[in-house]
């Protein structure tokens, strides 16, 4: 009896080492730092991990999942979503129709599609729904344990801002007072003292990464367009507080007086970066900065001015083209550059759109999958995605031409694997 276990026992074990082991067969990969297809792409996958690439010999008994002619690049990255929201007309109003609970299953449902569209990670930059619990975390860690299908999700909770500021909800809502008053633990802070603490609660709770609001929207309804909010003292006082918990702070910045304070104050990335001046673009190379640019919400917006607020449409018609060019001067200029859609205004699952955006301001086709790869695990301080290469997680996507002659294959991924398990295969 005992024999006859030990044997059950090592036949389970053998199974489930091959279950675990996946042999993918493609016809090349896109090695992303040398930007060259390598070919043929066959990659040994175990325990959710790249475990060799074009292997001598291939095991026996193991799964094959043969992909023919397809090719393969590491999974996609957007920098900058809101998983919780959608655009829809009036769609700041979201955050007092949805309770937390319906918002969390709205996130959910936006992180399966924007998984499905080929990105195994995004950086969830402010929750925008004033609720006490932190629901990109518990999101985060649904992922992480495998409870709903979503890519694996670097999560900021609230965003930092001033009181009536471009984090304040209310301010975004035209709310009444006593609609929506929100203290330090919501994000909204006043001084130095309370940004620090908005930020401890933060990541207390599981926030990976923080974000502020240094300036006013390039559209807002709270002051100038992309004037500057925070002080730089408050600034400074986040960075340092996020720098002792070794984790990293964005910030959105359109006004240049807000960017340049943000850059000097040490933080890691500009989002948007809509007013570029000299001095901002030569702090961004000074500093080491990454500039998220959510390019492609450029040339969106202007089709969906029906479903906004005509203050907004009339602010956007006037700083649209100066975002451009702003953009434009940075990739010429050598910034680093990660990628972000700001989705839901690049709509969840259309993320890819954005790789299209960054090339038409000037990026080549493999500096644009860079910025969604290799440049977005560097800014996250993270170095174990964003190639495909041995020992690196098994975050692999596929698409039927090459993407470095046709960037707009990404828009129409065939294959999504994520740690080893194979979410989407067309084939």
């Amino acid at each position: 009896m005992k024999q006859y276990t030990l044997f059950l026992i090592l036949i389970f074990t053998i199974t489930s080492i091959h279950a675990q082991t996946k042999l993918i067969k493609a016809s090349a990969y896109l090695d992303v730092k040398s930007g060259k297809l390598i070919q043929p792409a066959n990659l040994l996958i175990e325990n959710g991990l790249i475990k060799s690439i074009n292997l001598k010999s291939i095991p026996e008994s193991i799964e094959v999942i043969d992909l023919g002619s397809q090719i393969l690049l590491p999974g996609l990255m957007d920098m900058h979503v809101h998983l919780n929201m959608d655009f829809v007309p009036n769609h700041f109003t979201l955050f007092v129709i949805d309770n937390a609970s319906k918002s969390a299953l709205r996130a959910a449902k936006n992180a399966e599609a924007t998984l499905m569209a080929g990105f195994t990670t995004v950086r969830n930059i402010g929750q925008l729904h004033p609720s006490i619990e932190l629901i990109d975390v518990a999101l985060a860690e649904a992922s992480d344990n495998g409870w709903i299908n979503a890519p694996r999700i670097i999560p900021t909770g609230h965003a930092l801002g001033i009181t009536g500021g471009h984090a304040d909800l209310s301010m975004q809502g035209g709310f009444a007072e006593t609609v929506i008053d929100l203290g330090p633990e919501y994000g909204i802070a006043d001084g130095t003292d309370e940004f620090v603490k908005a930020a401890r609660y933060q990541i207390k709770h599981g926030a990976k990464a923080i974000k502020i609001m240094a300036t006013a929207g390039m559209s807002s309804l709270e002051g100038p367009s992309g004037a500057q909010q925070m002080t730089k003292e408050e600034i400074t006082a986040v960075v340092e507080e996020a720098n002792r918990h070794h984790i990293t702070v964005a910030a959105h910045a359109h006004g240049s007086d807000g960017i340049v304070a943000a850059l000097q104050a040490g933080v890691t990335s500009i989002e948007h970066g809509s007013l570029l001046s000299d001095e901002a673009i030569k702090l961004f190379i000074q500093k080491g900065a990454y500039l998220v640019p959510t390019n492609a919400l450029l040339d969106i917006i202007p089709l969906s001015y029906d479903k906004m607020n005509p203050i907004v449409v009339e602010k956007s018609k006037n700083n649209l083209p100066l975002a451009i060019e702003s953009h434009e001067k940075a990739i010429k200029a050598g910034v680093k550059i990660a990628m972000g859609t700001d989705a839901p205004l690049v709509p969840h699952g259309k993320n890819a759109l954005e790789l299209s955006a960054m090339m038409k301001r000037g990026m080549k086709s493999i500096d644009a999958i860079r910025a969604a790869t290799i440049h977005s695990a560097e800014m996250l301080k993270i170095d174990d995605r964003g190639e495909i290469k041995e020992g690196l997680l098994a975050d692999i996507i596929a698409v039927e031409t090459n993407p470095l002659e046709d960037i707009k294959t990404l828009e129409n991924v065939t294959f999504v694997m994520k740690g080893g398990t194979v979410y989407k295969n067309e084939d």
